[in-house]
């Protein structure tokens, strides 16, 4: 570690603490914010967000209450994630009460964190909690957590999330949700569908600043890496590096921010692309965006291959895109 004052080397231990960050990243962050513990820690809201590192998190069953987040009138309804039979004439079962007591161990842990919401754990509470849970913020597992809990933003989570999510996952107890995670991990790389296009669906409500409606292109792309590569869903086939091309055609050619439109239909392209490389389902008449339409052009005009899909390799073999 470089030299540092007394003073500095305690606000990296704590920020460490707090984060599970690495010391450089600790150091870069408290520096950022003039070495104050608190705004460092809060600003890992962005660090949420940036996250090669939370890198990166339902089942394609719905299965009954429209989740908590920052709807608006236009915005068409939501998967759902669990059911709620809350009744405030009956009294809490103790399924119920063990996890608002675990909740609220987390809950409003240093101030200004969710401003001392009673039914709201913000940064610092959810950081400590992942941190009791053995999980590092470098995970993608993380936004798995996220989406099953019916996280409202990164770095929050509310109550009735909370409880419901693990009363319906059965686990109580950190150790009962530690059991879970296993699981978790194993299914994002295993399919598009599943726990991962859950998870990929909600993450874009979960990466969204307050009044935003689309993701600013930076953070996006973080977001694609996060989810499109190990240790979630490798986006690559046998000829194919989708997520290089996709990242390079972003950042050259795009450079826009990317609606939820486009979000949600990347992922749909990601399954189909996975499917079948050769993309004879494509169609320019299909209901894509513009982006994707802009993306397959520049795709093939990568790969030497005309509008029709079809080009010469070098060794004068036809093949198909």
């Amino acid at each position: 570690m470089p030299s540092y004052t007394p003073t500095q080397k305690n606000a990296i231990q704590q920020f460490t603490g707090f984060t599970n960050a690495k010391e450089s990243v600790a150091a870069k962050q408290l520096k950022n914010h003039n070495w104050n513990i608190e705004q460092a820690v809060d600003a890992s809201t962005a660090m949420f967000k940036s996250l090669r590192a939370l890198n990166c998190w339902k089942s394609s069953e719905n299965t009954g209450v429209k989740p908590l987040d920052r709807k608006t009138d236009d915005d068409p309804p939501e998967d759902r994630f669990f059911s709620s039979n809350n009744s405030s004439s009956s009294a809490p079962s103790p399924t119920s009460q063990n996890l608002n007591k675990l909740f609220d161990k987390y809950r409003g842990t240093m101030r200004n964190d969710a401003k001392g919401e009673p039914d709201a754990i913000g940064v610092q509470g959810c950081m400590r909690y992942f941190a009791d849970l053995g999980l590092s913020l470098e995970e993608p597992v993380v936004l798995v957590l996220l989406t099953e809990l019916n996280a409202p933003t990164m770095g929050e989570l509310t109550r009735e999330g909370f409880v419901e999510g693990w009363k319906r996952l059965r686990a109580t107890t950190i150790s009962d949700q530690k059991a879970h995670l296993p699981h978790f991990r194993s299914s994002l790389p295993s399919s598009p569908q599943g726990i991962f296009r859950q998870t990929y669906r909600h993450t874009f409500r979960l990466a969204l600043s307050s009044g935003q409606r689309s993701l600013p292109l930076d953070a996006a792309i973080e977001y694609f890496r996060l989810l499109l590569s190990p240790p979630s869903l490798k986006w690559s086939t046998p000829t194919t590096p989708w997520l290089d091309l996709w990242l390079e055609y972003l950042t050259t050619k795009w450079k826009k921010a990317i609606s939820k439109d486009v979000w949600e239909q990347t992922g749909v392209f990601v399954g189909k692309s996975l499917e079948d490389e050769s993309m004879k389902w494509w169609s320019a008449e299909g209901a894509w965006p513009s982006c994707l339409d802009e993306f397959v052009a520049f795709v093939r005009e990568k790969k030497g291959v005309d509008g029709e899909g079809k080009g010469e390799k070098e060794d004068g073999d036809e093949m198909e895109l």
